[in-house]
This record gives structure tokens, C-alpha cells and sequence, in this order.
């Protein structure tokens, strides 16, 4: 692989043979091969039949990675809920399927815990309730589920909470709605829905999606332009200064 990187064999070139490969290295041949599968698991090396294996010509980028530094505009900020709108919709039909009893009871608390947050009067909670979400993805029994989104909670909402937008003299309304589609959700998961949580969570993160599109639309930010990025730019600046006293953002 340092070869490979180091360019010391070049796009297009052609690895030794096995044989070769185990003299030069001084390992058996099932050492080769698991080597030679993983360059090719990570694009770096391409089979031709009857001749062997090449060094790819442009070797696959497999670093994958976001940061909020690359999140600065409301339209690659509705990218990543796009993103978390296709995992997390599975991953809720896989709760459903997969919970425990003890893993439900988890859930159910953590909604309430939600709602007993928004009980003060005097402040305005803005929240993503994103433990709710990852205990979710942690009863799914899928590691990676999981760990995407683990990974993804640093950054999703850096500052910039979309509960932002909503006006305090709106603030129970809009909390009635998360818990009624709180209570969707973790209903169809104690229940062992798998197709009503899926539902139930498209259409709560869809509700979350199309507040900000609505806020890109009515700020004239969803066009290419460098001059509407530039909007785009300094609205979400504006939206991620710290927050007044009276906001209170958990995570």
C-alpha cells in the first residue's frame, strides 16, 4: 500500500505476482491475499482478467468525512438532514423489529425527559432531542447505524438549531407537534411496528426539513449564485452568534 501511495508504483502498473510478492516479503501466501483483497476493498488496485493486478488510475477516495466547517450554508445543511432523513428512517423500522423491553423502556424515557424540558415557561428549548435519536440507532443492532450517527452528533447542529426559527409565541404549538410526533414514533417502536416507525420518523424528520427549506426559500438562499451564497453565508452566520440567555439548546 505505501508503494501505492507513495507512487513508487505508478497509476497502471502491474503488481508482482503472488510468488513474487511472498519472496519479496517473506510471508505466506494467504498473508498476499488478504493484503491484495483489502487494496482492492479500498479501490487502490483493479483485476484484469488473464493478467493480473493494476494500480488503479485514480485510486478511490475512502475517507469519508464531514465537518461543521463544511456545513456553513442553510442548503448543505438541508443535505445532511437528507442524509439523516434516509438512515434514520431504517433505522426506526429496525428498531421496531430488534428492541428489547429494557431498550423501549430507555426510549419512552427520554421522550418524557424531552417533554419535561419543555415545561418552563420562561424559556424557549431548542433542541434536536438527539439522544432520543441514538438510542433509537443503538436498538437497531446495527453498529454502523449507530456509529454514523454517534459520528454526526458533534456537527449536526452547530449552533444553528432549527428551532431557532420558531417565534416564542409559537413555541407550544410547535412543541405540541414534536411531541405528538414523538409519541408516533415511540409507539409503533413499543408496539413492534417496523413500517409505522418508519412512517412516523420520515415524517418527523421531513417536518424538521422543510422548516429549513422554507427559511432557504423565504431567504432567496436555494439559488446557485455567488451572490445568493453570499446571502446564504452571512444568514447562517447571523443564525449560529451565541444564543440570548432565555435560549437553552441541549443536545
Amino acid at each position: 500500500m505505501e508503494q501505492i501511495r507513495s507512487g513508487k508504483l505508478a497509476p497502471g502498473a502491474q503488481l508482482p505476482t503472488e510468488a513474487e510478492l511472498c519472496a519479496a516479503y517473506e510471508v505466506s501466501r494467504t498473508v498476499i491475499r488478504e493484503a491484495v483483497a483489502r487494496l482492492r476493498s479500498e479501490g487502490l488496485i483493479i483485476p484484469e482478467q488473464g493478467r493480473g493486478m493494476f494500480v488503479s488510475e485514480a485510486p478511490a477516495q475512502r475517507n469519508f468525512s464531514i465537518s461543521a466547517e463544511s456545513l456553513k450554508t442553510l442548503p448543505e445543511t438541508i443535505s445532511l438532514l437528507e442524509l439523516r432523513l434516509s438512515v434514520e428512517t431504517e433505522a426506526a423500522g429496525l428498531c421496531a423489529e430488534r428492541r428489547t423491553d429494557k431498550e423501549a423502556e430507555g426510549i419512552v424515557a427520554l421522550m418524557d425527559e424531552i417533554d419535561a424540558r419543555q415545561e418552563d415557561p420562561s424559556s424557549i428549548e431548542i433542541h434536536y432531542d438527539y439522544a432520543f435519536h441514538l438510542a433509537i440507532a443503538q436498538a437497531t443492532r446495527n453498529e454502523f447505524i449507530h456509529g454514523f450517527l454517534t459520528y454526526l452528533r458533534p456537527i449536526i447542529v452547530p449552533r444553528f438549531q432549527l428551532g431557532l426559527v420558531v417565534m416564542p409565541e409559537l413555541k407550544q404549538a410547535y412543541y405540541d407537534r414534536i411531541h405528538a410526533e414523538h409519541t408516533d414514533i415511540v409507539s409503533a417502536i413499543v408496539g413492534q411496528s417496523p413500517e409505522a416507525a418508519r412512517t412516523n420518523m420520515r415524517r418527523h424528520l421531513s417536518n424538521s426539513l422543510e422548516r429549513v427549506r422554507a427559511l432557504a426559500l423565504a431567504s432567496g438562499i436555494d439559488q446557485e449564485s455567488e451572490e445568493q451564497k453570499a446571502a446564504a453565508t452571512k444568514l447562517f452566520a447571523e443564525l449560529t452568534q451565541p444564543m440570548p440567555s432565555s435560549y437553552r439548546a441541549w443536545g
